[in-house]
C-alpha cells in the first residue's frame, strides 16, 4: 500500500478547502501574479490575500518571490500528484463497496421476483 504524507495532504486539503485560495490556484495557473493583483481580483485586502497566499505556500501549492516592494505569486512545484492519487485510492475502496452493494440489490431483486412467482 502506498504511503501518503499525512502533514502534506492535511495542509493541501486545508489549503484547499477555502473558495478563495482554489480561485487563487485557477488564477495562478494563467499566469503569476503580485499579491496586489490578486487582492484587487478578489477584492480582498493586501493583508487578507497575504494570509490566503502564505495558506497556499506552507501547502507548497505557491511559491513567492520579492523583488523591490513587489511580492509575485507563481503554482509551487509541488503539484497536486500525491492528493491526486490519495483521492484515487479512496475511490477504488467506494467503487469496490458501491459494485458489491449492486450486487447484494440484484441477488434481493432476483429472490423478490422468485418469490413473487412462486407464490402468484
Amino acid at each position: 500500500m502506498v504511503q501518503y504524507s499525512s502533514d502534506r495532504l492535511d495542509a493541501s486539503f486545508a489549503a484547499l478547502s477555502d473558495a478563495t485560495r482554489r480561485g487563487v490556484l485557477e488564477q495562478l495557473g494563467q499566469g503569476d501574479a503580485s499579491i496586489t493583483e490578486l487582492a484587487d481580483r478578489f477584492h480582498m485586502t493586501l493583508t487578507g490575500m497575504k494570509k490566503h497566499v502564505g495558506v497556499l505556500e506552507q501547502a507548497g501549492l505557491v511559491t513567492t518571490e520579492k523583488v523591490g516592494r513587489v511580492r509575485t505569486c507563481r503554482l509551487g512545484l509541488a503539484g497536486l500528484e500525491e492528493e491526486a492519487a490519495w483521492i484515487e485510492s479512496r475511490r477504488r475502496i467506494w467503487k469496490t463497496r458501491f459494485d458489491m452493494l449492486d450486487h447484494v440489490v440484484e441477488a434481493l431483486k432476483r429472490k423478490e421476483e422468485n418469490d413473487g412467482r412462486k407464490n402468484g
